[in-house]
């Protein structure tokens, strides 16, 4: 429902006047008061904002020339500077965090546990598990005495209404990567349900911490404070839940065929502070048709790999079928522990005798395939080890060993598309990445991903040429005729303008010390084509992104601060005169 400024300027927080507002104003709230805030409260000790101000106010924690007349204004319902309201939706922020942080936590818990992984031939928006979480997340919606609308199970909305015209879509979304749960095991040999929160010191374990129901839960509970604390809005906010964000991302354009498109979004689906830029997401998918195998000796008939063309996996494991399993064990031991010395040795190759078979692992770190360079992929390592073996050990030459010499002569260990020739990189945005990820394969073919993502700097088509034209004078040469079908999406590039942006710069940089500049980032988010889009966190840049891993974590300390950012934003975009 609308609601006039003239309606709430009296309820709580007062807008100060349009034409002296200054959104780029610093709040001046220092990091040691904010601690310092937070440890003289608990959830039980607050009613509310305006009494967690009240006591702030009376304590020695806000009396400075800035915060004090801040607060008081804000209590007697007077118009406030840009600085005192930028003071005040920092408190906002905290109050958050101790009104609610053990409430958002449960609730992420409660949503981790909802499995919503795709199901081969299942559509997504009849998946019960999405079934299931739409219905929850309506519910805590309902509670919150926010408008939800359900789009044919399709994308979730969450409305917080204001007086003016703008709409601020705010992306994140439902659907997680699938998990390979014997993956999920910590160093000590800790086991881990992926759909489980599981807290071991600081870190809250399970598939979605990271990615991306962290970023439903603090947009919920920011929604919920700004609405029951009366607090007024120059804008419309809409909470936009993705179902379809790491398959097929058909779920949003669905919803814009039906709905609206917002003039400005942001997906809590990405990086700090504010990220302006986004490579293309391409794939690589070559399949290579069942054969006969062919020569003497052992043969490959089974080899893992990542679940989703954008996930590195912790593991790949390949299955052997020869007569002389416990010799074959010893040579590709021995063969493997030569590998591993010839090329970084930083991963490991084990085998394992099981009955007539023998199973090889290859044991790497996952990543996120939008950064290659944080993980040691298994996948590219077994596949290059298996081509390894010719000469070395007796293999029957079949659709697996097909790929392998593809993988080898094409793409190798390397993650820029050196192998290939390919690489290129932009100043600002970085390199081109090529990963090695996706594994299928049934009795008709077996199928192998290369994941890309890529700069500015060559347009989609003449990048698409360029990889075709060299994969087809490789199968001319090595008589290997694998089925490539090759797509590439458009970078996302923003020309960063508008108040908002500024805000939002000024909000994360802030709360989190980080350097007052844009960054750019190699993951797409479903801002990448809409009009003034851009990622506002949830990562930290400096520290390793643990979405699509096996053991995918979020820390505490980094929920709840989440938690606090994106409400002083929701407090500080809402009400920019102009956005």
């Amino acid at each position: 429902m609308n609601v006039s400024l003239k309606h709430l300027a009296a309820a709580t927080l007062v807008l100060a006047s349009f034409s002296s507002f200054s959104p780029a104003a610093f709040a001046n709230l220092t990091p040691q008061q904010g601690t310092a805030i937070l440890s003289s409260f608990n959830d039980a000790s607050v009613k509310d904002f305006r009494q967690f101000l009240d006591r702030v106010g009376k304590s020695d924690l806000a009396k400075t020339d800035t915060l004090t007349p801040a607060i008081t204004g804000f209590l007697a319902n007077k118009p406030l500077t840009a600085e005192q309201q930028n003071e005040i939706h920092r408190l906002l922020g905290l109050y958050a965090r101790v009104k609610y942080g053990a409430a958002a936590t449960e609730t992420l818990r409660e949503l981790v546990a909802i499995p919503t992984v795709r199901q081969d031939g299942v559509p997504q928006h009849e998946n019960p598990a999405f079934i299931e979480i739409a219905a929850k997340i309506k519910s805590l919606a309902e509670s919150f005495h926010l408008n939800f609308r359900n789009i044919d199970n399709r994308v979730y909305e969450i409305s917080l209404e204001g007086a003016g015209k703008d709409v601020v879509g705010i992306h994140a979304h439902a659907d997680v990567v699938p998990v390979t749960p014997e993956n999920w095991v910590l160093e000590d040999g800790t086991h881990l349900d992926p759909f489980k929160v599981t807290l071991i010191g600081d870190r809250m374990y399970g598939r979605g911490t990271e990615d991306d129901k962290n970023g439903i839960v603090v947009a919920l509970y920011a929604m919920k404070i700004i609405k029951e604390e009366k607090l007024p809005l120059a804008r419309t906010f809409k909470l936009l839940v993705d179902t379809t964000e790491e398959t097929a991302g058909d779920a949003i354009p669905y919803y814009f065929e039906r709905n609206p498109v917002p003039e400005y979004n942001l997906a809590l689906d990405g990086s700090y502070p504010v990220v302006i830029a986004e490579k293309g997401y391409g794939t690589v998918m070559a399949t290579f048709p069942r054969r006969a195998a062919e020569g003497q000796g052992a043969e490959v008939t089974s080899m893992t790999g990542g679940m989703a063309t954008n996930q590195i996996p912790s593991r790949s494991v390949a299955t052997f079928v020869t007569d002389t399993p416990e010799a074959l064990a010893a040579e590709l031991q021995r063969a493997g522990v030569d590998y591993v010395q010839r090329n970084g040795g930083n991963f490991d190759i084990n085998t394992k005798v099981e009955g007539k078979g023998v199973s090889l692992t290859v044991t790497g770190v996952s990543a996120h395939s939008s950064e290659p360079e944080s993980g040691v992929n298994p996948v590219a390592r077994m596949l290059g080890f298996l081509n390894s073996l010719d000469g070395k050990v007796a293999l029957k030459h079949n659709a697996i060993t097909d790929a392998a010499r593809y993988a080898t002569d094409n793409w190798g260990l390397d993650y820029l598309g050196e192998k290939l020739g390919v690489g290129f990189s932009d100043a600002f945005m970085g390199p081109l990445t090529a990963s090695l990820t996706y594994v299928a394969q049934d009795d008709k073919a077996f199928k192998l991903a290369v994941n890309l993502r890529v700069p500015k700097g060559k347009s989609p088509e003449s990048l698409k040429a360029e990889i075709g034209k060299k994969l087809d004078a490789w199968t001319e040469k090595a008589r290997i005729t694998p089925a490539f079908d090759v797509s590439i999406a458009e970078p996302m590039y923003r020309n960063p303008e508008g108040e908002w942006v500024k805000a939002l710069l000024t909000v994360a940089s802030e709360n989190l010390n980080m350097p007052h500049t844009f960054g750019t980032s190699a993951g797409a988010t479903s801002v990448h084509e809409l009009p003034n889009g851009v990622q506002f966190g949830l990562a930290r840049p400096d520290v390793k992104y643990t979405g699509h891993t096996d053991s995918e974590f979020k820390t505490t300390e980094q929920f709840l601060l989440d938690l606090q950012i994106v409400t002083e934003m929701f407090g500080r975009i809402g009400q920019l005169p102009k956005l």
